[in-house]
């Protein structure tokens, strides 16, 4: 069993969880099954902690060293997500060096994070009054991760904290745990205080539950289902709440678009990891006038998509996180083509991995249209007008990222205007992140915005200090 590093002292338990991995379902390893008696110690061990600030300088050593640990370790980061994730081990490779980069842009908040000087006698009152602001840390930060970026997700909720001087109860997906166990190793081995960092596993009723509800913890970071991470939301008003939640990513390809690069960059954004990311491209919308053209191109390069071991170097698309997501899936394939869509590739099971999915003639009401497919699956429909495209992107419950392809600037300017999303891609996918950007949506998309710039600040508190002259 992995020991778990909980309240300041490592944790095993009577009762163990398998973790196997999606593909083969071999037995990975096993992790303690913790409860709300394990997040008590948790937060009572973190809580504790902030009596004993980390200066700035400290922080951001930590940081950059463990940004140092993960690159010499990448090829054992990368072998353990695509074990538990079935990620290929192209993408968990790519993964490991975006979380590399993400505690190294969370090593430069922590030396610049600061406060702002006031002009206090601009009011009459504040003559002869020196007033500025600190940033001080929020308290204990609750974080719940989801299972697709076990390695750069959970980086993305412990570093900037760590930069925010909050000490964190974290619990991982309970499909990927072994990979967030082993980031709190090198966390710990790089100097942060065991108190300040505990890694609780279980389930959400009862570790998530626990963490939402303790009195303690003062801000949750939640990455997961809208459903999910609104019930948190409302079930805990008194704390931060920062959500970054699901998407169905719209494209828009006008008549003088690159069609190569479009179709290339909807085929890498629509099936890598087997369309498990929140901004996977889901929805295509493609001008009337080369609709059938970038259809064609898209089902070429799909055919060209090797399928098989997460662990194979050659592969692209892989076993979904569980059968029943497999399942619910194929269902809605077959929805959509019973209700008049075109199956162009795809929607079938080859040795228990779905096939990636082309479908044309797609419309609004299916689900493969309406909600988050979260799998290899593509839809494609044609339109006539650019801001009909437009008001069919925008017909959406979620809004994270959307994307548009073509050559004319005025037509893009107007989509970064008309697109009501938290970020919109021009001739590139909305599959597209780095890990300094602002990251995050509106509407069911979730409340917030991720990288470090920007969720150390949601970390920090301002507090406004004057000072008589």
């Amino acid at each position: 069993m992995r020991p778990l590093p909980i309240g300041g002292s490592l944790f095993t338990s009577a009762e163990a969880i398998e973790v196997r991995s999606p593909y083969d379902n071999s037995l990975l390893g096993t992790v303690p099954s913790c409860g709300p008696t394990e997040v008590d110690v948790a937060v009572a061990a973190a809580k504790a902690s902030l009596a004993t600030p980390i200066p700035a300088h400290e922080r951001a050593r930590i940081l950059d060293a463990v940004a140092d640990a993960i690159s010499a370790r990448q090829d054992e980061f990368a072998t353990c997500i695509a074990g538990e994730a079935a990620k290929p081990l192209k993408a968990a490779l790519a993964e490991v060096m975006r979380g590399v980069e993400t505690f190294r842009f969370a090593a430069v908040e922590a030396r610049t994070l600061t406060g702002d000087v006031i002009a206090m006698d601009a009011h009459p009152y504040g003559t002869a009054k020196f007033g500025f602001t600190l940033r001080v840390p929020v308290g204990v930060v609750g974080a719940i991760a989801p299972f697709n970026f076990p390695l750069n997700l959970v980086a993305h909720k412990l570093a900037p904290a760590i930069a925010a001087d909050c000490p964190v109860v974290l619990k991982p997906a309970s499909q990927t745990p072994l990979t967030s166990i082993l980031l709190a190793e090198v966390i710990h081995a790089a100097g942060l205080p065991m108190e300040r960092l505990s890694v609780v596993t279980g389930g959400g009723g009862t570790v998530g539950n626990a963490i939402v509800d303790h009195p303690d913890i003062s801000l949750i970071t939640f990455t997961g289902s809208p459903e999910v991470g609104w019930g948190i939301k409302a079930r805990a008003p008194k704390k931060k709440v920062g959500l970054e939640l699901g998407n169905n990513a719209p494209v828009i390809v006008e008549a003088d678009a690159d069609l190569d690069l479009a179709a290339s960059k909807i085929v890498a954004g629509g099936y890598g990891y087997s369309g498990q990311t929140c901004i996977s491209v889901q929805r295509v919308y493609a001008h009337s006038s080369i609709s059938d053209d970038l259809t064609a191109r898209i089902a070429s390069l799909v055919e060209k998509l090797v399928i098989g071991d997460p662990l194979d170097p050659k592969t692209d698309v892989t076993a979904l996180i569980n059968e029943s997501e497999r399942d619910r899936i194929l269902g809605w394939i077959d929805e959509a083509t019973q209700g008049g869509a075109k199956l162009l590739a795809g929607g079938v099971v080859n040795n228990g991995v779905l096939a990636p999915t082309l479908l044309a003639d797609v419309d609004a009401e299916m689900k493969v249209c309406s909600q988050e497919v979260f799998g290899p699956v593509v839809g494609v429909q044609s339109y006539d007008s650019v801001d009909d495209a437009f008001a069919r992107a925008n017909d959406s419950r979620y809004g994270l990222q959307a994307a548009i392809f073509t050559r004319d600037l005025g037509v893009a300017m107007k989509a970064a205007h008309t697109l009501d999303f938290g970020g919109v891609m021009v001739n590139e996918m909305p599959t597209f992140r780095i890990d300094q950007m602002p990251y995050g949506g509106v509407r069911d998309s979730g409340n917030t915005k991720e990288g470090p710039h920007y969720s150390v600040r949601e970390m920090t508190e301002e507090r406004m200090i004057v000072i008589q002259l």
